[in-house]
């Protein structure tokens, strides 16, 4: 069973793609007319105006793709089944921690694609975010899933990496979208639709003491500051292979 197709009930509504991220995925995607989506889910950030394919695992999924969405292919990035050179460009957002075999689906994509590769992704090595200091299992689960900057270069030559900062009213609901609405965190419905919680299990006490935290006032006094910017940098990188 796809892990999606466990904790990704009602997905489509709590992961909408926020349109600031959407634009720089787009725009990466250069002139591309014929784009694969892997790892596509629900269908966020596929782009209107191209002929877009997508390829998703998880039945749960492609059941909640919204009606006239792009056509939708059941199967995993480390056996994409299509022809050599068969799209302008690939594209993959926050789903390359799930593959089994990280290499072998970025070497699928470099086959697949005559052009770009734009991946939306987690620097493992990024540290800063406030949840790890209630969280700090966080850290070290990046770390075991999520490829290093310097392995994507390994996998499909030159790269570009740019930081995407996280607008603080972000649409998306993926683990650091709430970085300035703390209280999210608190909402078991929006950690649902975090697959870092599902791997996390049960986080009641330190949801608790965030909590106890937000209630005291002791969370204001240690990162308040953050109230007053409008986006930040929480690890998020944009990863663009050219063709």
């Amino acid at each position: 069973m796809a892990l999606y197709d466990r904790i990704g009930i009602d997905y489509a509504n709590l992961r909408r793609p926020d349109p600031r991220i959407a634009a720089r995925i787009w725009a990466a995607l250069r002139d591309a007319q014929s784009v694969l989506n892997v790892g596509a889910g629900a269908g966020s950030y596929e782009p209107d105006g191209r002929d877009v394919t997508a390829l998703e695992p998880s039945a749960e999924m492609i059941a909640q793709r919204p009606a006239g969405s792009a056509p939708c292919v059941q199967g995993v990035a480390e056996e994409l089944p299509f022809e050599d050179d068969a799209f302008d460009a690939v594209m993959a957002v926050l789903t390359v921690h799930h593959w089994s075999d990280q290499a072998r689906g970025m070497a699928e994509m470099r086959r697949v694609s005559r052009g770009p590769i734009v991946l939306l992704t987690y620097d493992p090595a990024f540290r800063g975010f406030w949840l790890t200091d209630y969280l700090p299992e966080l850290i070290a689960m990046d770390e075991r899933q999520m490829p290093r900057m310097e392995s994507y270069e390994a996998w499909l030559g030159a790269v570009e990496i740019s930081d995407v900062p996280i607008p603080h009213d972000c649409a998306d609901g993926f683990l650091c979208a709430y970085w300035r609405r703390p209280a999210a965190y608190l909402d078991a419905k929006l950690r649902a639709a975090i697959s870092s919680f599902h791997a996390l299990g049960d986080v009641s006490v330190p949801m608790a003491r965030l909590e106890a935290d937000l209630q005291s006032g002791a969370w204001g006094e240690r990162y308040g500051a953050l109230m007053e910017r409008n986006q930040l940098d929480c690890g998020y990188r944009l990863v663009v292979a050219e063709g």
